[in-house]
């Protein structure tokens, strides 16, 4: 796909790759891009490994295939980077995002054949303070939109809301929880990436 980017979530059953990845073609779709959003089909038990994908462009997405060179790519946990290559394809002008209390240099050790840009978020940490369960996704798919950019800050949490309200219309209190839970993982990924930028540039 020559305009536009690519993305690969690599996540459990159970943890909201999948829907974070239909949820970022929904917000993506509501700003008039063409956007894709879909699974990986497998067994999806809960614990085993799934993978999900997103395309999202300016122009007509014209392929359906799953992603196997993506601009970017998503760990929703950690532990699967010792039985997954969640590397494999991955554009070296791209990034991983990885869902881990560790440094990137942490990970990076763990990444030996990958020499593109690195970040880790605390998503656990997040998702626990904010809704006091772990629910990574929210989280994650803050990330991904802070390091892509595929919109900006106040686009993407003006759509969100609408769409927990939609999603939660009966439970409010969970609408809360997960907009600071998305708040904080964008303004942590973000600072991170604008950091890498000044670093460049220096």
């Amino acid at each position: 796909m020559n305009n536009g980017i690519e993305i690969r979530w690599h996540g459990r059953g159970g943890q909201g790759a999948k829907t974070a990845a239909l949820l970022l073609a929904d917000v993506a779709f509501k700003t008039g891009q063409n956007v894709q959003g879909f699974p990986e089909y497998g067994p999806e038990r809960m614990g085993a490994p799934i993978t999900a994908y997103n395309r999202i462009s300016d122009s007509k997405i014209r392929v359906h295939s799953n992603i196997y060179t993506p601009d970017y790519v998503v760990v929703v946990d950690e532990t699967l980077l010792s039985s997954v290559d969640v590397t494999s394809g991955l554009k070296k002008n791209g990034a991983i995002i990885i869902n881990t209390p560790k440094s990137r240099e942490e990970i990076a050790e763990k990444l030996e054949e990958y020499s593109g840009r690195i970040y880790t978020v605390d998503a656990r940490k997040i998702s626990e303070e904010t809704l006091g369960k772990n629910f990574p996704n929210s989280p994650m798919l803050a990330a991904i939109v802070a390091v892509s950019g595929v919109m900006d800050r106040n686009t993407f949490i003006k759509e969100m809301r609408a769409s927990y309200q939609h999603k939660f219309a009966k439970k409010p209190e969970v609408i809360d929880g997960n907009m600071k839970a998305l708040e904080m993982a964008y303004d942590i990924v973000w600072s991170a990436v604008e950091g890498d930028k000044m670093s460049l540039s220096a």
